[in-house]
């Protein structure tokens, strides 16, 4: 590298902030504070029930309001939430945004990318993210990656004078750039922001509950419009029919499903948040939930990534003198060295008369790093099945007998020729054998008998020697661990990588974009992969996987493109992240079956009046009592209950099955109960709507029970204490009055029994004749 310069000094920085050449990153797309009120408040759902609000006070019915209190409930809760969570992720984003080194003053230092000016002097080493545009000052083997802007595979060699974009990153060797683009014009302001931005990102349940929602605006307007019709016809006052048309519009509405289903994303969110776990977007935790193959690095995921020389062995015609030399002086020669290199620049220092004329540092692609020390030749670091020659027999079996006790080797040898165009020069001699070592965590078995458990495969790619990863693998509790494969022999086309990834889990000599193309096999067979990773050999893999998770002790290249960032660098935060999204799709599930069975029933009954002309079965305060003591209230406990169960696609057609019988059962059997019981003597229609109410809220009861399977004693409990509130309600005068229940007749309340019976077993058999097969697997 030439001389470098010492940088911009600290009046000329200052001049700069003044005028205001700083690298004003543009705020993150997140949702200020008022425009998470308008979000919250001018919802949909929110002017639905507005409008019915207004109509029902037009009637002369302010006490059939009680529904609005809705709207109240839904945009304080989901303000409250939502303000809290960006606060949350705004506190963890800032451990894990990007830095940049400047250089000032002769002197290199971090700080935060804003602080950034123009004509800056930046550093960068292996792994840096290119936090702003600029142009190359200083080269060592300088190569970036800007796959991820251009698409272009393989990386670039920047020589100085070449330009390097923000948002790339730096895949080998280290150099410095003057910034010549910041702040908006530089592309680095988006991606660096991505780290804090907070999203209802699009996902297969929040589509599923968008695409009932966009049903029922179809479906309520026809609906209500037939019955207010119909009931203008029979109803002596307009008001009265115009009451019954509200209160079939209310329960046709799913008023608190959208809540709890950002409630449930947010929560989840928060909960990762406490365990240091920073999720990018609200469907970071529903992509966790449905992950069923984790693709993991060896280095610094299985094992702790603190990197410590165990010995050297020397090999050939070497001496330890010899070998000692010549690490000191590969260590010296490489101004930015790597996790590997630094444990051995620990104990070997540089020689005085060794003098590098040309260097090549490590790349993980080709697998090796060399530097040409004049006339003392050119000396190669690397995978020793790589620079091995073909007749180094008994060398290669004394670095695979390493290998194969878990230890990660490396070889040194000399050549009297250099690299050319980054090939190997010919007859090289090996010197010696460097034997590292990587201590497996301690918790690794654990996390992976839990993954298992959880019907979750693991596939190990690393770029190491397939003996060493595979013997790490089983040290660590790996299933089929005990055999490997080399990359180098995997096929290149999709479906034969495929068929490989079928019947392997240890693969070694992975190159980053074989790892990327195993990503990609992986999915094309229907998987939901999750990668992890900590370095530039990993960015590729994190960015294609359904779920990108980084350590955030790694790369910053890896924290900007990962979905996940675990700050704390704790593997075991993994099983709990897991459990987490779990949990929070499995409830919305649970939810969503409540909240569209009412919307089910309530479509039928609507247009059962419709068609018979009756008065409606209940009174809007009616459809809020029910809809309170078996839905609300409850659906609030189910969405925030531990739930582990394995999460698979079909959200919708899963809840439809259930829910669409289940509701047709419920509503069909009210309306026969209503009738019969409307057209005893001397049974008044408020007796006959408390018979309804009373006879919908028991197979609401049982709907409840039946998708909070398996049942343990405090979800039985739940439905016991809902039954229970609402005798309460109906044992007190003022209860009984507001609600207008009128008790009915003894002949009545046998029909109420008979009814709610026939509806729960009704219920139970739609269940299971229509219902998803594995219902009772919920946890």
């Amino acid at each position: 590298m030439t001389e470098a310069p010492t940088g911009l000094t600290g009046a000329e920085v200052a001049a700069r902030v003044a005028d205001g050449r700083v690298n004003d990153v543009p705020d993150a797309p997140v949702r200020t504070v008022p425009q998470i009120i308008r979000a919250n408040v001018f919802t949909p759902v929110n002017a639905i029930i507005g409008t019915l609000f207004v109509l029902i006070l037009v009637a002369g019915f302010p006490a059939d309001a009680l529904f609005a209190g809705v709207v109240v409930s839904n945009s304080v809760i989901g303000i409250a939430q939502e303000v809290q969570a960006r606060r949350t992720l705004d506190a963890l984003a800032v451990l894990s945004a990007p830095k940049a080194r400047v250089r000032r003053d002769g002197i290199t230092s971090e700080i935060g990318v804003s602080g950034v000016v123009a004509d800056e002097i930046l550093e960068l080493a292996p792994g840096d993210q290119v936090v702003v545009d600029g142009d190359v000052m200083a080269a060592s083997g300088l190569e970036i990656d800007e796959s991820l802007l251009t698409g272009e595979s393989d990386p670039v060699e920047k020589r100085i004078g070449d330009r390097v974009m923000s948002g790339s990153f730096v895949s080998a060797g280290s150099g410095l750039y003057c910034a010549t683009h910041i702040g908006a014009e530089s592309y680095a302001a988006k991606l660096s922001e991505e780290a804090r931005r907070f999203e209802l990102a699009g996902s297969e349940l929040r589509h599923g509950v968008n695409l009932v929602l966009r049903w029922l605006t179809f479906i309520i307007p026809p609906a209500s419009i037939l019955l207010l019709l119909r009931q203008l016809d029979t109803q002596d006052r307009w008001q009265d029919a115009l009451q019954a048309t509200v209160a079939a519009a209310v329960a046709m509405v799913p008023d608190g499903l959208v809540l709890l289903t950002s409630l449930s994303f947010i929560t989840g969110v928060i909960a990762l948040a406490r365990r240091q776990a920073l999720a990018k977007e609200l469907a970071s935790v529903e992509l966790l939930a449905r992950v069923d193959t984790l693709c993991l690095d060896k280095t610094g995921t299985i094992t702790t990534g603190e990197i410590s020389l165990s010995r050297i062995e020397v090999v050939g015609d070497s001496d330890e003198d010899d070998a000692a030399a010549v690490l000191g002086a590969l260590g010296a020669s490489d101004p930015s060295p790597n996790a590997t290199l630094a444990a051995i620049v620990e104990h070997y220092h540089a020689p005085e008369d060794w003098h590098a004329t040309r260097t090549l540092p490590f790349s993980s692609a080709r697998k090796w790093a060399a530097t040409e020390f004049g006339e003392r030749g050119t000396y190669y670091l690397g995978a020793p099945d790589v620079l091995f020659d073909a007749d180094d027999h008994d060398e290669r079996a004394q670095a695979e007998a390493a290998a194969a006790t878990g230890l990660r080797v490396l070889l040194v040898t000399r050549s009297d020729d250099g690299w050319h165009d980054q090939e190997l020069g010919s007859s090289r001699t090996p010197v010696c054998l460097v034997l590292l070592e990587d201590t497996v965590r301690p918790d690794a078995p654990e996390i992976f008998a839990f993954f298992k458990e959880q019907g979750v495969q693991l596939k190990v790619i690393s770029g190491d020697n397939p003996a060493t990863v595979a013997e790490v693998a089983r040290r660590a509790g790996v299933d089929g661990a005990d055999t490997w494969v080399d990359a180098r022999t995997i096929p290149d086309d999709p479906d034969g990588l495929a068929d490989q990834l079928e019947t392997t889990t240890v693969f070694g000599r992975v190159t980053p974009h074989q790892k990327r193309a195993m990503v990609h096999a992986l999915q094309s067979r229907g998987r939901t992969v999750a990668m992890t990773g900590d370095g530039v050999n990993d960015v590729l893999a994190l960015k294609d996987a359904d779920m990108g998770i980084a350590m955030g002790a790694g790369s910053s290249s890896t924290r900007a493109v990962a979905q996940l960032v675990l700050l704390d660098n704790r593997f075991a935060t993994l099983p709990r992240v897991l459990s987490e999204g779990r949990r929070v799709i499995n409830n919305i599930e649970r939810v969503a079956n409540l909240f569209i069975t009412k919307a089910a029933y309530a479509v039928l009954l609507t247009a059962l009046v419709g068609i018979a002309g009756s008065p409606f079965p209940f009174l809007p305060r009616q459809l809020t009592l029910i809809g309170t003591f078996s839905i609300g209230i409850p659906g609030f406990f189910l969405a925030l209950a531990p739930n582990e169960s394995l999460v698979r696609p079909g959200f919708l057609e899963r809840v439809l099955r259930f829910s669409l019988p289940a509701g047709t059962v419920a509503g069909a059997v009210t309306y026969v109960l209503y009738e019969w019981v409307r057209r005893l003597d001397g049974v008044t229609l408020a007796e006959a709507r408390t018979a309804a109410t009373v006879t919908l809220l028991g197979i609401g009861l049982t709907i409840l029970v039946l998708i909070s399977r398996p049942l343990k004693p405090w979800k039985i409990g739940l439905a016991v204490a809902m039954a229970g509130l609402y005798a309460i309600v109906m044992a007190i005068p003022f209860g009984r009055n507001y609600f207008e229940l009128d008790l009915p007749t003894g002949e009545a309340w046998l029909g109420v029994a008979c009814a709610t019976l026939v509806g729960s077993v009704g219920v139970w058999i739609a269940s299971r004749l229509f219902g998803p097969e594995d219902r009772g697997r919920a946890s």
